[in-house]
């Protein structure tokens, strides 16, 4: 049987065409995945009289579990697409994020959480302000 005749076959030639319209590319994804949990952070910070030690531990661990996906990425991939410069950065930049969350643990105080808000949202702008340009270029003739 073949593929034009085959129902399933073209059922999922219009989901994968579909899919790849519509699938934010890698950048946008990590930057929309951090905007959410910058929210997750703001939102508890803004509601800090009500929320309890599981609320805060799960929440921070939410945004570790992003930044350890940052963090491997970078140390598992010397030779990527990314610089040495940068990857440095990321890792930098995740390790004062585990920190700072291990301080927030100890110390629970409302105002250290600023720090990872805007973080998250700095980053997450940078990567969908990326995402962006390589939108504009392509379309460009």
């Amino acid at each position: 049987m073949s593929e034009t005749n085959n129902p399933h076959a073209q059922a999922a030639n219009a989901y994968g065409d579909h899919a790849q319209k519509h699938t934010p590319d890698q950048r946008e994804l990590e930057g929309r995945i951090l905007l959410k949990a910058a929210k997750m952070i703001k939102d508890m910070q803004e509601n800090w009289d009500d929320i309890n030690t599981e609320l805060l531990e799960s929440t921070l661990k939410y945004n570790r579990q992003i930044w350890m996906v940052f963090y491997d990425t970078a140390i598992e991939n010397p030779e990527g697409d990314r610089p040495n410069d940068l990857r440095s950065n990321i890792i930098n930049l995740a390790n004062f994020i585990f920190k700072r969350e291990l301080d927030i643990m100890a110390k629970p105080e409302k105002q250290k959480l600023d720090v990872l808000i805007n973080i998250n949202r700095e980053i997450a702008a940078g990567l969908m302000a990326k995402q962006d340009k390589a939108e504009h270029s392509a379309e460009q003739p």
